[in-house]
């Protein structure tokens, strides 16, 4: 399959790798003798999903899977593609079946399919009509509906290490036909280094800041890379799944009682753009979930936090998000409160409606009253507390949720 490729285009797409021999960073699932690659280069690649974070190489091992195959290979984007585009797809399969020829599918951003285009996809798949490549930066458990993937191999694809993204960054200056052509692009050690650093494990980041830069200056400095990062390329999701698992990183540091790990994932999300109210929403939470009656006081500061965070917003904010998270780290934990609340919960779904004993009903009428709704009622601050008033149901008599 011809990538179409010119020297007019970004600089990652030109030093793409064509092999597998090129491709790092994932030898976990493409090593030497690992069944991908075998699967790979004896032209048997089943349907299967790429699951990674960006720039980990889920597009390019759809492209080596490509070249390495007799088969059609056809790709989409689920941003620009549809049904229709589909259904013509599907009649191109069914041609090639005729032919015998298998037609290999890649939709890149699987995960922006809605549930009726995947569903438009399932049987095709199910039939063996087309074989189905799908890349994610998404959870596909939640993003790719169950009947689809239960039909497709999932590959989690890793971040790439600053070595590798280093190693790439070289073969982009060294490589005189795919990378800067006649220009001398210079970049001391250090510099290449800290480019890697800033990549934060994407290689297409890496590379389109070095072209870049070589557009400020063909000598460049650590200074010029700085410079052509004008925005934080910190890899966090708001609605994916990196996202879910840095307030659960913080959730889990406070509860640990380790500020110095709370205040760095607190960083996390709030220098790459998270809205501060909902960090402050989820510290309320914590207030209540994790702290409880240890330190009534946890919730007030967890709601002035919110309170302040609303009014002054970012970046001024930062430091009250900083004083909430670390008092709750240094408070003693309880949930108490917590397990009480669901051990109730669960009560009431088990039990349903039970009635409200009659002696604690409101009895606003002469019926309600001649029907004994309040009878017996022993009113509290007159109430000699040595006699036991029942406050639950029948059958949950003595029940104890909170302990103490």
């Amino acid at each position: 399959m011809a990538l179409n490729i010119s020297k007019t285009s970004p600089l990652a797409d030109r030093m793409r790798p064509e092999t597998l021999e090129e491709f790092l960073g994932q030898d976990e699932i493409v090593g030497q003798g690992k069944m991908l690659r075998q699967a790979i280069e004896s032209d048997q690649a089943p349907s299967m999903i790429f699951w990674g974070p960006p720039g980990s190489g889920k597009t390019t091992l759809a492209y080596i899977v490509a070249k390495h195959t007799k088969a059609e290979f056809i790709r989409f984007s689920a941003v620009t593609s549809g049904v229709k585009d589909l259904k013509e797809v599907i009649k191109k399969a069914r041609e090639n079946a005729i032919e015998d020829k298998k037609t290999i599918l890649f939709i890149d951003e699987i995960h922006r399919w809605n549930k009726a285009q995947q569903d438009a996809l399932l049987p095709h798949v199910e039939r063996g009509t087309i074989i189905l490549i799908g890349a994610t930066t998404e959870n596909p458990s939640f993003e790719v509906r169950g009947a689809l993937l239960s039909r497709c191999r999932v590959f989690v694809l890793k971040q790439l290490g600053a070595e590798q993204i280093v190693e790439i960054i070289k073969r982009a200056l060294k490589d005189k036909t795919r990378g800067f052509g006649g220009l001398s692009v210079k970049l001391a050690d250090e510099t290449v280094e800290l480019l890697a650093s800033m990549s934060n494990g994407d290689a297409r980041t890496a590379l389109n800041v070095l072209e870049y830069a070589t557009a400020i200056s063909q000598d460049i400095s650590s200074e010029v890379i700085k410079e052509a990062f004008q925005k934080s390329y910190l890899l966090y999701d708001k609605d994916g799944e990196e996202h879910y698992n840095i307030i659960s990183a913080l959730h889990k540091a406070l509860r640990g009682s380790d500020a110095d790990a709370a205040l760095y994932w607190l960083a996390r999300m709030l220098e790459a753009g998270e809205d501060p109210l909902y960090i402050a929403r989820r510290l309320v939470r914590f207030a209540s979930e994790d702290v409880g009656l240890a330190n009534s006081r946890a919730l007030e500061q967890a709601v002035a936090a919110y309170q302040a965070c609303h009014f002054i917003g970012l970046p001024e904010c930062n430091v009250i998000l900083a004083q909430a998270v670390v008092y709750l780290a240094k408070c003693e934990k309880s949930n108490e409160l917590y397990l009480a609340y669901n051990q109730a919960a669960r009560d009431v779904h088990e039990y349903g409606n039970l009635p409200v004993p009659l002696h604690i009903r409101n009895a606003p009428t002469k019926l309600m009253k001649d029907l004994g709704y309040g009878k017996d009622y022993k009113y509290s601050p007159e109430f000699n507390y040595k006699e036991k008033q029942e406050y639950l149901p029948e059958k949950l008599k003595r029940r104890k949720y909170f302990k103490k």
